[in-house]
């Protein structure tokens, strides 16, 4: 995992969580499809809306909590507390790739799988330090 350069991990993760970010504005506004996200599964549009807000904040956060961990920003937060959310979002990212490889969509289960999986390895090696 140290093959993976820590400062390379680290701006590949805010890259790729501020395309993501970008994506789920996207959906909102209506240029994506609802129903190519959350396996196509909410009946309603004030549904969606919920769980798109909720995931443009988490990955808002999770952005915030690597350029901390990256020292981008002028905030300090003690390192084991960086971590444990490092590690959460591992898991989090982990568990996604599961859940994307059995999704209901094709565009989830191609597009989405390895851009999961690719966060869980990065959050993997930022949080091994």
């Amino acid at each position: 995992m140290h093959k993976i350069p820590l400062r390379f991990a680290i701006n590949s993760i805010l890259s790729m969580l501020g395309i993501v970010v970008v994506f789920h504005l996207c959906v909102l506004s209506g240029l994506v499809p609802n129903d190519i996200v959350w396996g196509g599964k909410f009946q309603s549009v004030s549904q969606l809306l919920k769980f798109e807000i909720a995931s443009v904040i988490i990955n808002v956060f999770m952005i915030l909590v690597v350029a901390i961990k990256g020292q981008y920003l002028g905030v300090y937060l003690p390192v084991k507390i960086l971590d444990i959310f490092l590690w959460l979002m591992t898991f989090i990212f982990a568990l996604n790739t599961i859940g994307n490889l059995f999704a209901n969509t094709l565009t989830e289960t191609v597009i989405f799988t390895p851009i999961t999986f690719i966060l869980a390895v990065l959050c993997f090696r930022v949080a091994k330090g």
